[in-house]
């Protein structure tokens, strides 16, 4: 039997919209449901689950992954700034995407020298 929430709690799905880490409330749950978000080092495969302030949220999000603590529970999904006091970001001392080498990891295609135009 599933658990009702009280003031303290909210859906991971919910949340995940409230915080703006997701843009729909359908994509929070698509996410969830293929397994990949964590709460606590727990993977969770309900969007159902229940959060709680404190809770530490690993998701994997396009090819990088995202740690985040639950600061508070949203009442709506309000403007970016007010989304953003929902959340601290956790930093793991991992890199958050695989190293694509030298010239990428400085932003960008590599340069060319000055006047070499194309070939």
């Amino acid at each position: 039997m599933t658990e009702k929430p009280n003031a303290s709690q909210q859906r991971l799905d919910r949340w995940l919209w409230f915080a703006r880490l997701m843009k729909s409330r359908t994509l929070a749950a698509e996410l969830v449901g293929s397994g990949k978000v964590r709460v606590n080092r727990v993977r969770v495969v309900k969007p159902s689950h229940l959060l709680r302030e404190g809770d530490v949220l690993t998701i994997a999000l396009r090819g990088g992954v995202r740690v985040v603590e639950v600061l508070g529970l949203g009442e709506r999904r309000g403007p970016p700034q007010e989304a953003r006091l929902l959340y601290r970001a956790v930093d793991t001392g991992e890199p958050t995407r695989p190293s694509q080498g030298p010239s990428m990891a400085l932003g960008g295609a590599p340069k060319r020298s000055a006047g070499s135009g194309r070939s």
